[in-house]
């Protein structure tokens, strides 16, 4: 586990002990097991629901059994309950996606068909609504878990993203009120198989989610979870390197949907509850624009300002 750095003064992580997974608050280079009586909750997503950051403050500053961050293995920082993905929400990327498209399939020069783009990105940011599909819990891992290439496909792609984590409930909230409804944030990276991304069989139901993103380990998160008031998760730096080649490179400026539009649209239709994520989107710079995809041996590097850095290794599916 890579952690780079920290800037908050503290943030949740969770750590593999002799009894499965503890939770542990971190600060700077260390990090100290947290009881049910340190949360003041009888689980993380419980704290979640009501955090008490002030409390977690004061336990930062106290004498306790500190560990060496480094002698730790993390893992996902997050038990989520529900997985919300926002799709097409880089305003450049999806312009990029929109003009390629146009440019090969009409007369429009490569300007014209930009122009176009632009024209109707901003008119769904201004009239629009977001786009959600969700994933499965059971992908959410660490990135100690090594990311298995399923046999069946070669087509395996990288997304990072912002992922907000869910605090008090939220059930059809406003966007005035949306931001009070996040606990913290963490960082994803959302495998996708790309040639299972629209069905051949039936072309007239479109998108098959479930079987383009949801393998077992799709969805590295981690390493930490940092509280909400230490991030302004509206200027963000998102960076992901392949073999210490940087592929992605973007900002949570180019968000079509900012967090508050985000956040208040999935609510309208089922409640987000105290732990959950709802991944933002993720710029431009994927395995599909670069034409080249995950391998055996790939090494992923992904970070987020504030948020730590992930490392994810992948390896080929055994015995296939």
């Amino acid at each position: 586990m890579t952690t780079d750095r920290l800037d908050a003064p503290f943030a949740l992580a969770r750590f593999h002990d002799a009894d499965g997974a503890a939770l542990g608050l971190v600060v700077g280079e260390r990090i100290r097991r947290l009881s049910t009586e340190d949360l003041g909750a009888p689980s993380l997503n419980a704290f979640l629901a009501s955090p008490d950051w002030d409390r977690l403050a004061a336990l930062a500053e106290a004498e306790a059994e500190w560990m060496p961050l480094a002698d730790v293995e993390l893992t996902a920082p997050v038990e989520p309950r529900q997985v919300l993905q926002a799709g097409a929400n880089y305003r450049q990327h999806v312009i990029e996606l929109v003009a390629a498209g146009l440019t090969n399939n009409s007369d429009r020069t490569p300007d014209e068909a930009r122009a176009f783009a632009a024209k109707m990105m901003d008119d769904r940011a201004a009239n629009g609504e977001p786009y959600f599909f969700i994933g499965l819990p059971a992908c959410v891992v660490g990135d100690d878990v090594p990311l298995v290439l399923p046999a069946y496909s070669e087509v395996h792609d990288w997304e990072l993203e912002l992922a907000v984590v869910i605090g008090r409930e939220a059930f059809r909230v406003s966007r005035e009120d949306a931001l009070d409804h996040v606990a913290g944030y963490t960082i994803v990276n959302d495998i996708t198989t790309r040639d299972l991304v629209f069905r051949k069989d039936m072309k007239e139901i479109g998108t098959d989610w479930y079987r383009s993103k949801n393998a077992p380990g799709f969805l590295p998160t981690g390493p930490f979870l940092v509280p909400a008031p230490f991030i302004d998760a509206g200027h963000l730096n998102l960076r992901l390197e392949l073999n210490g080649k940087v592929m992605q490179d973007g900002s949570t400026d180019d968000l079509l949907f900012d967090i508050a539009a985000l956040i208040s649209g999935a609510s309208q239709t089922m409640p987000l509850l105290p732990g959950d994520i709802l991944l933002t989107g993720s710029p431009a710079g994927n395995g599909q624009h670069w034409k080249r995809f995950l391998h055996d041996g790939d090494v992923m590097t992904g970070s987020i300002a504030g948020l730590g850095t992930q490392v994810v290794r992948c390896v080929a599916e055994s015995g296939r």
